[in-house]
């Protein structure tokens, strides 16, 4: 069989590979638009036309084809560490980079055409290709440094045994030869190089979602603790302004209705006095909806009772509350989330579960508070509800889970038709703090 042919065989399925991973890095850009996704994609793409410039020289042994191969191996080298700068440190394309290709291409047309010495052409675009895959590697090994990505790591070695390699063109053979061990470490490394790629992305991709969601637990932590405090404001306002207005409304309609006054207008001033105790009485349930006194003055446990008889009571539901106060507290933080999740259970009991029997049960396990609320209503299932739908149903449990999520607790809910429900709050302590 014909050597050249042999050998353009070669670099022609060494460049099918390399096209490969060109059209994978331009699809990366069109998904994600990183810049040096399309620098990457550049970068084999001139890899490619390089290696068929290389067969055709050996086909046609036309100095062109050397110039053309001299030309893309410089702007190989250059694009591939565009692309690293890119990516390690966020250096953005200018227009003044294109001088660097001029200067390659200068340099192409000056060895071949000029010096017209292989030796040093080969030479001049080894040294390069070695300094530039050295480079990068070492860029690789910093973002490594920084970030801990393995993937990066993986990707530093590759090229730093890549950067090696180039230095076997000057020193082990010279142009046109050994083509099949070229092609073996080349293709070698043009798969390791993919396999790096890719999960360097996923590695960037699961990195930016867990910074991401951490974001979102601050920002969920901030709203929560900002409703809070709006609430305690409103709370305390209605009850230091609007309840005294409508009490002493109240006693002024008493004195009034008191005084010598014709019997049609005593009667008034008594339906008056009337709404004015309503209205009384309802400032007052909204102000304990928003913010009962009793989880401030009286603490978590307290408030668990009064949960339940404040929304079990008028719904005739019975219940039986077994409280086992821990050694360890749980922050102010911690005690208003559970309360929160509390209030929901049970507010969803109250309305939807036609239960009789409620069982409330509070205690420690190991490192955590557990809250268990079960019931004998008619149950539902909870696959139902763990998407939130448009109607607002499921939004209460998710809502549970959101803001338990944010002090690493959990919410767990097991029912079937018919067979009541029973819900598990799991809250973990932050730190021992016995009871002294």
């Amino acid at each position: 069989m014909d050597r050249v042919f042999v050998e353009c065989s070669a670099l022609g399925f060494q460049a099918v590979l390399t096209i490969l991973l060109a059209l994978a890095y331009l699809w990366l850009w069109r998904r994600q638009h990183r810049p040096y996704f399309l620098t990457w994609s550049l970068a084999w793409t001139f890899y490619a036309a390089r290696l068929a410039f290389m067969s055709a020289f050996l086909v046609e042994r036309q100095i062109v084809w050397l110039f053309a191969h001299q030309a893309c191996t410089d702007l190989v080298a250059l694009l591939l560490l565009l692309a690293a700068v890119q990516f390690s440190r966020g250096v953005a394309w200018r227009a003044r980079y294109l001088w660097l290709g001029a200067v390659a291409l200068a340099w192409s047309y000056t060895a071949i055409y000029r010096i017209g010495s292989m030796e040093v052409a080969s030479t001049s675009a080894a040294a390069l290709l070695f300094a530039v895959t050295l480079w990068t590697s070492i860029l690789f090994w910093r973002y490594q440094r920084a970030t801990g990505s393995g993937p990066a790591l993986l990707l530093a070695w590759i090229f730093l045994l890549w950067a090696l390699h180039h230095l076997d063109y000057p020193l082990l053979r010279s142009f046109g030869t050994a083509t099949f061990y070229t092609v073996f470490v080349d293709v070698l490394i043009i798969v390791a190089v993919t396999i790096g790629t890719l999960f360097l992305v996923l590695g960037e991709e699961r990195r930016k979602l867990a910074m991401r969601t951490t974001q979102l637990e601050q920002l969920t932590r901030l709203l929560l603790r900002a409703q809070e405090d709006e609430r305690r404001r409103i709370a305390r306002e209605l009850h230091d302004e609007t309840c005294q207005t409508v009490a002493a409304l109240g006693m002024k309609l008493d004195a009034a209705a008191a005084a010598p006054t014709p019997d049609g207008m005593r009667e008034r001033l008594k339906e008056a006095r009337a709404f004015a105790g309503r209205t009384l009485a309802e400032v007052h349930a909204l102000i304990y909806e928003l913010r009962p006194s009793v989880l401030d003055d009286l603490g978590l446990f307290p408030a668990i009772r009064w949960l339940a008889d404040h929304h079990l009571t008028p719904a005739g539901i019975a219940f039986r509350c077994e409280v086992c106060v821990p050694e360890r507290s749980l922050s102010a933080e911690r005690q208003t989330t559970l309360f929160r999740a509390i209030q929901e259970a049970m507010r969803n009991v109250a309305r939807h579960s036609g239960a009789t029997q409620v069982l409330i049960q509070v205690e420690e396990r190991e490192r955590e508070l557990l809250v268990e609320i079960e019931d004998d209503g008619h149950g539902f299932d909870p696959a139902s509800v763990a998407v939130p739908k448009p109607t607002g149903r499921g939004l209460g449990l998710l809502g549970m889970r959101e803001r338990l999520s944010i002090v690493h607790g959990s919410v767990e809910v097991f029912s079937s038709a018919d067979a009541g429900t029973r819900v598990l709050l799991r809250v973990p302590f932050e730190e021992e703090n016995p009871r002294g």
